[in-house]
């Protein structure tokens, strides 16, 4: 069943998020997120920067990517399984949710992924290395709801 596509950001957006630096891959070089084999659930990213984190820092990796999906789900972001297991690496905000609204934002849905090194030790990704999945989820709501807003912002627009 299809229920998504990934498409890139603008031009413009992708420059903007990269502002300050240095060696990223030309917008159209980026891949598309893409499952590895037929049984995989995730969508792989590929970093359009080399990123080294420090040991107890964070780093953000704008992904120039962005997802449209359908009413009703969700976009899931996860570290790659070898990232977590060699590294300890996992996401800032331990889960990236993408809400299926979040495409339409003024941002464009831009993707932007937190990564948070626990280790005492620098760890490296390199441009083009895979270092993220993205699995869909379907997901239910409850009864009580109110009036919605409608989402403007990226991160955080919400909780305004």
């Amino acid at each position: 069943m299809k229920i998504a596509r990934f498409t890139h950001v603008s031009e413009a957006q992708y420059r903007e998020a990269m502002s300050g630096r240095e060696g990223f891959l030309p917008l159209e070089e980026i891949p598309l997120p893409k499952r590895a084999t037929a049984g995989s659930a995730g969508y792989d990213f590929v970093s359009p920067v080399d990123v080294t984190i420090p040991g107890g820092e964070t780093a953000l990796i704008p992904t120039g990517i962005r997802a449209e999906m359908e009413q009703g789900w969700v976009l899931m972001l996860f570290p790659r399984s070898s990232l977590g297991f060699k590294y300890s690496m996992r996401l800032a905000n331990t889960v990236g949710v993408i809400d299926s609204d979040y495409a339409y934002a003024k941002n464009e849905g831009h993707i932007m992924v937190k990564l948070r090194n626990p280790l005492d030790t620098p760890v490296s990704i390199g441009r083009g290395d895979r270092f993220c999945q993205g699995v869909f989820l379907p997901y239910g709501t409850a009864e009580e709801e109110d009036d919605f807003a409608v989402r403007t912002g990226g991160f955080g627009s919400t909780n305004k």
